[in-house]
């Protein structure tokens, strides 16, 4: 009785184990990342090994059933990507961060401006959760609008590069878009102004 006490004990312990590496080997999925309240960091400057983006998020061309035209930018939101739509049901996909809970929003807009390390004026709603922020800041290496963004109609929104690339794939903006700086420098050069940008809660069905 004893002797088969033990084997289940150990074929108990073979399974969890087994099933935590499991666990582990598992690549988190898109879109399930937590809404986190992190701080944003004006003046920091990320090294090269914290901008290199799980391989998830990194930019990569995709499969991309729609009927929208060639050069169209579509972010899902819940997904936590934004796709350039290629044509022939293709797309460049980009891993991005997204609006906070309270300021995610979906519609369609046109890139109404675009521009290289842009100076970075805080939003009001920002401002209030984080008092200690700039009211303003001048572009560079260490501003939190990253590399290169593109403005969203009339809207205060952009979609943006960021000083802070740990944040791809979670939400934690008041309601832009934020890519890593390598990533929003390649969107700014294949895209001119008056590109069709839909705004998406969900994916399509």
């Amino acid at each position: 009785m004893m002797r088969q006490s033990v084997l289940a004990v150990a074929f108990g312990l073979s399974a969890l184990f087994a099933a935590s590496g499991a666990m582990a080997q598992t690549r988190p999925q898109a879109g399930l990342n937590s809404v986190m309240e992190i701080d944003e960091k004006p003046g920091y400057v990320p090294s090269d090994d914290e901008s290199q983006l799980d391989p998830a998020f990194r930019r990569q061309p995709v499969y991309f059933r729609t009927t929208e035209a060639p050069g169209t930018i579509v972010i899902h939101t819940n997904e936590r990507f934004l796709y350039l739509v290629q044509g022939d049901n293709r797309a460049l996909r980009y891993g991005i961060g997204v609006g906070r809970e309270g300021f995610q929003w979906s519609g369609l807009q046109k890139v109404s401006r675009k521009a290289e390390w842009p100076d970075w004026t805080p939003p009001p709603e920002m401002i209030q959760r984080q008092p200690y922020l700039p009211r303003f800041m001048a572009g560079g290496p260490g501003n939190p609008m990253g590399a290169a963004a593109l403005y969203l109609g009339q809207t205060v929104y952009r979609i943006h590069g960021t000083n802070m690339p740990n944040t791809i794939g979670m939400a934690v903006s008041s309601g832009c878009f934020r890519l890593v700086n390598a990533d929003v420098a390649d969107l700014f050069q294949r895209v001119p102004v008056g590109t069709k940008v839909i705004i998406r809660q969900a994916p399509e069905l």
